[in-house]
């Protein structure tokens, strides 16, 4: 029975000083069956324990409804990490950040307008309190003071970044430790006074985020807490990528030298991330600093383990400074699973195609509002939206306004695709209506919530109005595209693979699905050059998003999701695509 403690500043373990070796792999970026195969690389590096969140909207993805199961299976990750002798440090908080979506709250919560999120909200609490219920009994049994892998775990995640409401901190410690959690409880934030001072809590273990310059940030924490242990517990020694910008690397020359100093200064280190894994399908989160930035579906993050599990410099890097640091041969630390193979299948052809407005009726069920209100308000939390109206005429150049749209909209009149705007660049857009009037349908992509200060209670879809000039638009079909299931798509045969040269046909959203042929699985990548925004499917899995703006250029595919034989693939296409052909290649493309 392991227990972890704090005096003197330093960690005990079993009553001996024990310095804490931590990389972070989140089992809900990592498909369960390299669960395993992520762990032991973690070792192999000569790490002593593995570091996770717990996201609340993965777990209670509708209100009262909850999943624990696949890649949700967040018992047996925390098993199988003890199992193989690793120490398991657990962040649970109803908020994560992470770069997840919503930073990890359910979007349902945004149904109840008036709540105030991370704070002594009566309504928020009582949500919390009852996932709490649902959650904590999981993990207490995993306890080390149960005999489990579990040695600490965290409340609520970098908070004084966001408040300073420090009796809410204690409602969620108090409410831990009353469910019957007994390990060591601790906060993390960043080593700045207004953080320390709003995130910490008396009595409490306190730890510090950064990236670099360790001496200054530990000074600072020394300042609030005397007699801790020094313990960075979010060591960013990579960063995540979004879209339109370009792709994050840091040498790891300087990545260890941090290490090394932070290590010869006593402390305990939790990398962030040892391995980042993969944004599947619409988890990604989204940044909103002077605008509004989304992450990419890849979670690499330039860890010492790439997003397919392979070693990287940094790691053998990493894996040194632990070496010479512990006064042990690297060939001691236990041996580097077999790298997981690669394969090419090669070009697949799309054959099959369904219009997405031709086919609404078949993919929704409509609904009618006055106005068009945001998806969350119709139970939906991800995917697409489409508003649909009937607009009087003439109207001779007037302007289209789509009031505060998040995230990116495509507008067509009768059927033809006009523009697109998008809430980083929310221009008006000048239409003709003819005297008859016309069909007016706006699609909306909901491109990942807003997982980081200020501005995270981020509804989607049109959250305001539609207006020409001053006048709002009202007597709305609003159509809810979850997307979260791909097998009723009416999908018929394409004519022949050739490109297509109707400009007003390429301009529709479309899904577009093919099959391949596996002999012996391998990790893959899908290369989608030639087309331009979208969502990838393989055998029903989604696989995330691509754009052609970058900086990732390929998705990809673990093997456990193929099978032996025939598999499919569906790519719903938002614009157009020169011809309706993917590429499944050996090597990925981050940008």
């Amino acid at each position: 029975m392991a227990i972890l403690h704090a005096r003197d500043k330093q960690f005990f373990l079993d009553g001996e000083p024990f310095q804490i070796l931590s990389g972070a792999i989140h089992y809900f970026r990592v498909v369960p069956e390299y669960w395993e195969d992520r762990l032991l690389k973690l070792k192999a590096c000569g790490f002593n324990t593995v570091e996770t969140y717990v996201p609340w909207n993965l777990h209670e993805p509708q209100e009262n409804a909850y999943n624990f199961e696949g890649i949700a299976d967040l018992e047996r990750f925390i098993t199988l990490a003890g199992e193989l002798g690793l120490h398991v440090i657990v962040r649970p908080s109803p908020y994560i950040c992470a770069e997840w979506e919503f930073g990890g709250l359910p979007a349902w919560l945004l149904q109840y307008t008036y709540m105030k999120l991370r704070c002594m909200d009566a309504t928020y609490l009582m949500k919390v309190d009852r996932y709490y219920d649902e959650l904590i009994p999981r993990l207490t049994r995993l306890q080390s003071t149960n005999g489990g892998p579990i040695i600490a775990m965290q409340i609520e995640n970098e908070y004084g970044s966001y408040g300073n409401d420090t009796a809410y901190l204690t409602y969620l410690r108090d409410g831990l430790m009353k469910r019957g959690v007994d390990v060591l409880l601790f906060t993390s934030d960043g080593p700045e006074d207004g953080m320390l001072q709003g995130g910490t809590v008396p009595g409490t273990l306190a730890t510090v985020n950064f990236g670099s310059r360790p001496e200054e940030a530990f000074e600072k924490f020394r300042e609030y807490r005397a007699d801790e242990p020094l313990m960075c517990m979010e060591y960013w020694n990579g960063w995540f990528d979004h879209w339109l910008k370009p792709h994050h690397t840091r040498d790891a020359g300087e990545v260890a030298d941090v290490f090394d100093r932070m290590l010869r200064a006593g402390a305990s280190v939790n990398f962030y991330m040892f391995h980042g894994g993969t944004n599947f399908g619409f988890y990604n989160g989204a940044n909103f600093g002077e605008k509004y930035e989304a992450t990419i579906t890849s979670y690499d993050y330039d860890s010492p383990l790439s997003e397919c599990g392979d070693e990287t410099e940094k790691f053998r890097a990493v894996r040194s400074v632990i070496a010479r640091y512990l006064e042990m041969d690297e060939k001691e630390f236990p041996a580097f699973p077999a790298p997981i193979p690669k394969k090419s299948y090669g070009r697949v052809a799309l054959t099959e195609k369904a219009d997405l407005l031709g086919q609404l009726a078949q993919l929704s069920t409509p609904v009618k509002r006055t106005c068009p209100e945001p998806m969350e308000m119709l139970g939906q939390s991800y995917g697409f939206i489409v508003y649909s109206t009937q607009v009087s005429g003439p109207r001779t150049g007037e302007k289209l306004h789509l009031q505060e749209v998040h995230d990116r909209a495509q507008v067509f009149l009768d059927g033809v695709y006009q523009d697109t705007i998008e809430r980083w660049d929310p221009r008006p857009l000048s239409l003709d209506i003819p005297a008859e009037g016309a069909r007016l349908d706006i699609v909306v992509e909901n491109m990942g919530r807003v997982n980081y200060g200020p501005k995270l209670k981020d509804y989607k879809g049109i959250t305001e109005g539609v207006r020409f000039n001053n006048q709002f638009l009202f007597d709305w079909t609003i159509y809810p595209l979850p997307l979260d299931k791909v097998d009723a798509i009416p999908f018929v045969s394409s004519e022949k693979n050739v490109k297509q040269d109707d400009a007003r046909d390429q301009e529709r959203p479309t899904f577009y699905r093919g099959e391949f042929h596996v002999e012996e699985a391998g990790d893959t990548f899908v290369r989608l050059d030639g087309w331009s925004k979208g969502v990838v499917w393989i055998n029903g899995f989604n696989l995330g998003r691509y754009w052609e703006k970058g900086p990732q250029r390929t998705l990809y595919v673990p093997a456990p999701l193929l099978r032996k034989g025939s598999n499919e693939i569906i790519v719903f296409e938002l614009h157009r695509t020169e011809e309706p052909i993917v590429a499944l290649t050996d090597s990925p493309d981050l940008g």
